[in-house]
């Protein structure tokens, strides 16, 4: 802790701190001018140290005053009572990331709630042991680095913003002052253009392969287009059998949708073992929804010769179908609870096989002019030979 008097020089205007009271004259380094300590005209500051961090207050021309405000200030940092710098706390990342999840993810995203376990546990794996304000850009970039060798672009991206949401809150709750360090962190471009649905011969080829515990489940995927949270949460009061339609209470955009239900669904719903103490169509039996269904699921394709399918593809292959069948996009946004329509033309794609059935229309429209090949090549025959007899004659 300490007064200095800030002097400058008159010649390259540099300053200096003269921490002497009874220098009279110093030489500036730059220039070599000489500059003269008046303590009429005096410039005086305090510096001091506060929790590891330096802090320098000009105070004015009083010596005097200087030296009391210096007195102030270690009073108050001896009393815990120093306001201006914040003494902050030491959280660690691990700690932190498990508050975010019990305060925010099972509470405000009750959907994405495993998402966020998933992705803290991998960032948790990269950043345990670290403080938060010791975690930097350049540390998330390796992160970065490391999960491109690993996972696709886009699971990087989640858990990127999963690390930029836990940091949000950490200074939303005061437990950190510092700027977001994935604020500047570039996000990796995704490719969701994913092509792959089945044709009607796969779709039969599936369904025969597929156990009778699940086949009404991927029906009701088939002929809906529904998710698969959205499958597994239909309770039997979401089901109107009378009027032929699903009630969607809970969907991934937060709005309510109707879906209409053809003779398969309602065949495939009515399949189903209902038990009166359970409201859930598709559970085990207790109350919970039915999620093991994986290995089953990928079993049959395995029978049926699928390859490169997932399950979010049924989805797919209900859009795919109804576009191709001709209904409107529109409509088809409305079936899949699309917000607008730029997110159903990712749905709306055609197959090689249904392109080219499409060009071949052309060779039926102009087969008056391009069949009669023998005719076509005469008479080109006949103007050709009778032309070049009129200029070589």
């Amino acid at each position: 802790m300490a007064i200095f008097n800030r002097v400058y020089c008159q010649k390259c205007k540099k300053g200096y701190n003269v921490y002497n009271d009874k220098l009279k004259e110093i030489n500036c380094k730059h220039c070599g001018q000489l500059i003269k300590v008046n303590p009429k005209a005096a410039n005086y500051f305090i510096e001091y140290y506060a929790f590891g961090k330096r802090k320098r207050e000009k105070v004015g021309s009083s010596r005097t005053f200087a030296g009391a405000a210096l007195g102030k200030r270690k009073v108050e940092i001896a009393e815990n009572k120093f306001f201006n710098i914040k003494r902050e706390e030491k959280i660690r990342f691990e700690d932190f990331s498990g508050e975010y999840f019990r305060l925010h993810s099972k509470v405000n995203n009750a959907r994405s709630g495993r998402e966020d376990f998933h992705n803290i546990n991998m960032l948790k794996k990269f950043f345990a042991g670290k403080c938060l304000d010791e975690i930097t850009p350049k540390q998330i970039e390796e992160f970065k680095a490391v999960r491109a060798g690993e996972v696709s672009p886009a699971s990087i991206n989640r858990q990127l913003a999963c690390l930029k949401s836990i940091f949000n809150k950490a200074i939303a709750w005061r437990k950190f002052s510092g700027t977001n360090p994935v604020k500047g962190v570039k996000l990796f471009r995704e490719n969701n253009q994913r092509l792959r649905f089945l044709e009607k011969e796969e779709i039969g080829r599936l369904l025969a392969c597929c156990p009778k515990h699940i086949k009404p489940l991927i029906v009701v995927a088939l002929n809906t287009g529904m998710r698969r949270g959205e499958i597994l949460g239909l309770k039997w009061s979401d089901v109107d059998l009378r009027r032929d339609i699903i009630y969607l209470l809970n969907t991934k955009n937060g709005e309510k949708r109707e879906i209409p239900m053809n003779a398969y669904v309602k065949n495939a719903l009515m399949s189903v073992p209902r038990d009166p103490q359970d409201e859930l169509i598709f559970s085990t039996g207790n109350g919970r929804p039915f999620k093991n269904f994986r290995k089953s699921f990928f079993t049959a394709l395995e029978k049926s010769a699928i390859k490169g399918f997932r399950f979010h593809d049924l989805r797919h292959t209900f859009a795919s179908h109804l576009v191709m069948s001709g209904i409107d996009l529109n409509t088809v946004r409305e079936l899949l609870g699309h917000k607008s329509i730029k997110m159903t033309l990712r749905y709306a794609h055609l197959s090689p096989h249904h392109k080219k059935a499409a060009v071949s229309v052309l060779t039926k429209m102009m087969d008056t002019i391009w069949t009669p090949e023998n005719k076509f090549s005469q008479n080109e025959e006949s103007i050709c030979s009778t032309s070049g007899s009129a200029v070589y004659r």
